[in-house]
């Protein structure tokens, strides 16, 4: 088990390389001058000026010198200054850290509660009402982009019938009933497409199991119905839906940019889309190393269960 965790942190640096390359090919490819940005499009008429700034910003060097110089200030953990607030950028991303977590989490684990037991009996009760009704319901789920669902949950529940607040973050450690209060309708908006796609795997993956010779050999030994499927079954299903978890856990990172957006709430997401407004590189491309980040570790510890569950996995 150690050699294969070991194995798979290795595989890890080469993907962190290119995607420190793609982060950094950001400030060429987007639109927009880092240094106009910063002195604004009056002082740039001041050619003198502008090109001091290039000249301390270190634009004026070739590319692959000013990668390298960006890459070795990463491995010493400096992140670089954000332009448009001039405050250290781990700063910045130390005070967002929290509400994103606090989202992705509450999102994963709804998703999970709704997608597991539904999954489970409606693969149990092929072709019935309650397999129709969740089938339905996760194409549905699937397809109603995240923007849309947060605006309709704040006009109904929000403005309508005002049993919830429209918008806003308070942090639990001030007040935790008005924290999960504010939290409902955006986990609801990030668990709800995450939460189909893990139904139908869960469905998907249980029809194939109970399929199987050795869960007919259960049934046949008299074993309680529910005992086949939570004692023999389950822990087989899960094995492809774990896979299916952290490949969701980037697009629930994704859905967070556009659901902390319209809910206000003040975390990476929305970090991420005001440094796309302000031009604000240096937090742009710490955010798109920590995000790569985040999904690699949620790959790793999901292979990882994956090995676990099954031990086959660890030996090839």
């Amino acid at each position: 088990m150690l050699r294969y965790v070991t194995v798979r942190i290795v595989q890890m640096i080469p993907v962190l390389f290119l995607v420190s390359l793609a982060s950094f090919a950001l400030t060429y490819v987007l639109p927009g001058d880092p240094a106009l940005a910063i002195i604004g499009e009056q002082n740039a008429r001041d050619p003198i000026l502008y090109a001091q700034l290039r000249q301390d910003m270190g634009l004026d060097r070739p590319l692959l010198v000013q990668y390298f110089d960006w890459a070795g200030r990463l491995l010493r953990g400096d992140l670089g200054i954000s332009t448009s607030t001039r405050q250290p950028v781990s700063t910045l991303l130390g005070q967002r850290l929290w509400p994103t977590l606090q989202l992705g989490t509450l999102g994963m684990a709804l998703s999970l509660v709704i997608a597991i037991p539904i999954g489970i009996m409606s693969a149990t009760r092929p072709g019935s009402k309650l397999d129709l009704i969740g089938t339905v319901a996760s194409m549905v789920a699937t397809c109603i982009p995240h923007f849309w669902l947060g605006l309709l949950l704040i006009l109904l529940f929000g403005l309508y019938l005002r049993w919830l607040p429209p918008s806003g973050y308070i942090s639990p450690s001030e007040d935790l009933l008005g924290n999960l209060r504010l939290m409902i309708m955006p986990t609801l908006v990030v668990s709800g497409g995450t939460a189909a796609v893990m139904m139908r795997q869960v469905r998907s993956s249980m029809l194939e199991i109970l399929g199987r010779e050795y869960i007919t050999t259960a049934r046949a030994k008299g074993l309680k119905s529910s005992g086949v499927v939570i004692g023999h079954a389950l822990k087989n299903a899960l094995i492809p839906v774990l896979t299916v978890i952290g490949l969701q856990l980037g697009v629930l990172i994704g859905g967070a940019v556009v659901t902390e957006s319209v809910f206000s709430i003040p975390g990476i997401g929305r970090l991420a889309a005001d440094s796309i407004f302000n031009r604000d590189f240096p937090v742009l491309q710490a955010i798109v190393l920590v995000m790569a980040f985040a999904v690699l570790l949620a790959n790793l510890f999901t292979d990882i269960a994956y090995a676990w569950l099954d031990p086959r996995i660890r030996y090839q």
